[in-house]
């Protein structure tokens, strides 16, 4: 499984937790559980996902708005 293929599974995942969690708020159920599985999922996505400090600085060096 490619790495663009993890993540696009990883984004259905939280898409479907979040879903479970609209459901169980409005029926004023608790959603922990479902919540720390929300939170893995995006500490994968982050993951996998970072840049290292020298890709951070070569994007904000050449992205800087020179029209400010």
């Amino acid at each position: 499984m490619s790495q663009v293929q993890y993540l696009k599974m990883l984004e259905k995942e939280i898409q479907k937790i979040n879903e479970k969690i609209d459901l169980k708020i409005f029926q004023g159920q608790e959603y922990k559980r479902e919540a720390k599985d929300h939170k893995l999922l995006l500490r994968k996505i982050r993951y996998h996902t970072r840049q290292n400090f020298t890709q951070r600085m070569i994007h904000l060096f050449f992205h800087k708005n020179i029209y400010a």
